[in-house]
């Protein structure tokens, strides 16, 4: 029976793990072989424009984001296995990476109208990039010092130790999986929303930077003294930041 109940614990990693890696190859074929947008004026914009843009930051948060959150989700997987172990309420992790997914996805809207306005005022170009210099170094100095601020710091933290929030905060059922998703995903949303908006600069499309961004959050997030190298990278934009200005 024990045999049993861990081969069942196995069996629900690798499922875990397959998923996500499922998610996130779909993602990254969709960014190398199928994003594009319509590059006429924004003033001819319509609504499908504004959801393909939608769509497209939708697919690049989950290819970008979900490589770094694996180590949480593995480790709620865990927790719930272990639940289960002791016949205490068992809720699948899937509905804990719903939560997680759904602050992303009001994040793209977010960040769709965003680019939508900055299109609007001449500040980006048709192919989705800066097309200001002072409005690039403004842009990746505050993305700098924001590496440094005490909210970054606080809420990278809670990415790279979630144990005491996922135990405190835990909640049983469906709910209270997607529930728990949802803040911890808030907590990765104020960690590394500002590094996202530096696409804006290297260009929204551009996938060298889709993938260095990538890196960068995987670096923060899981490697150790993540959060000390994180402040490396603010001072790197603070610099390139005035570089551009100067």
């Amino acid at each position: 029976m024990l045999l049993s109940k861990t081969f069942e614990i196995r069996l629900s990693r690798i499922f875990i793990i397959l998923s996500i890696a499922l998610l996130v190859v779909l993602s990254w074929y969709y960014m190398f072989f199928e994003m594009s947008m319509n590059m006429k004026s924004v003033g001819l914009w319509n609504e499908d424009d504004l959801f393909s843009l939608f769509l497209m930051w939708t697919i690049m948060m989950a290819g970008m984001m979900l490589p770094s959150a694996t180590p949480v989700i593995l480790l709620v997987n865990k927790l719930n296995c272990q639940r289960k172990l002791t016949q205490k309420v068992y809720t699948h992790s899937l509905y804990f990476i719903v939560g997680y997914l759904l602050v992303w996805l009001f994040y793209c809207v977010l960040i769709t109208l965003i680019q939508w306005g900055l299109h609007s005022v001449s500040l980006l170009s048709p192919m989705m990039n800066s097309s200001n210099d002072i409005f690039s170094g403004v842009l990746l100095i505050i993305a700098g010092f924001y590496q440094w601020s005490p909210l970054k710091q606080k809420c990278l933290q809670l990415c790279r130790t979630p144990l005491n929030m996922l135990t405190t905060q835990w909640r049983e059922g469906i709910s209270g999986a997607i529930t728990l998703g949802f803040k911890h995903g808030q907590y990765c949303l104020a960690c590394c929303w500002f590094l996202m908006t530096l696409l804006f600069v290297t260009g929204v499309m551009n996938l060298k930077w889709i993938l260095v961004l990538t890196l960068l959050v995987m670096v923060e997030k899981c490697l150790p003294r993540g959060d000390v190298i994180s402040k490396y990278i603010g001072c790197i934009f603070i610099v390139l930041g005035l570089v551009l200005l100067f």
